[in-house]
């Protein structure tokens, strides 16, 4: 990282110690938009990449649950397709990174779309209160870019780090199927 700033006290002037404080630039690419923050002084070293996207940024559509790497309500895509618990990796560890949050979501995304349609009696609802879903829907953002044609049950592998205190699991994992159909027709729409 380059050094964004030195500032030192001028030379020869008595009683002040010589000293440079220095501040390096992070720069991460959110929702397509390039943010910059020097570290030192905007950020401290130690913040969560999860702390910077919500208090930093203001995108609180993605949730703080359990603030430990256990409940995936936090999770967003690094670099177009890995999702990252935002709240296990630090902010300086998404430096000239891309990091996709629910709000860089189109509205027609499949995954988005299917989560909001799921409703289908026998599996009840993608989402209740509505905590976990950011998460879920990234989860599944990220799960389906890797794998685009799942069964049931690699989707279930692929949610068991996500908890959904609703107890929403079969409609969540009906919306990963639907979103899995729309993507595959949305592909075969684009090459014909």
């Amino acid at each position: 990282m380059k050094p964004l700033l030195q500032v030192a006290p001028k030379r020869g002037v008595p009683g002040i110690a010589k000293k440079a404080i220095s501040y390096r630039l992070l720069r991460v690419n959110v929702n397509g938009a390039w943010h910059e923050f020097a570290i030192g002084r905007d950020i401290a070293p130690n913040m969560t990449l999860a702390f910077l996207l919500r208090e930093k940024l203001g995108l609180v559509g993605l949730k703080l649950g359990c603030d430990q790497g256990a409940c995936g309500a936090c999770t967003v895509l690094m670099d177009g397709k890995a999702a990252v618990l935002s709240c296990m990796v630090l902010a300086v560890q998404a430096h000239e990174r891309h990091i996709l949050t629910i709000e860089g979501l189109p509205e027609d995304d499949p995954v988005v779309e299917s989560f909001a349609e799921q409703s289908a009696p026998g599996y009840g609802t993608a989402l209740q209160c509505g905590i976990c879903t950011p998460g879920f829907v990234m989860t599944v953002k990220g799960f389906l870019n890797e794998n685009p044609d799942p069964t049931l049950a690699e989707i279930k592998e692929a949610l068991s780090g996500n908890i959904c205190r609703c107890g929403c699991y079969a409609g969540i994992a009906q919306a990963t199927l639907r979103a899995a159909e729309k993507m595959r027709i949305k592909r075969t729409r684009e090459s014909a």
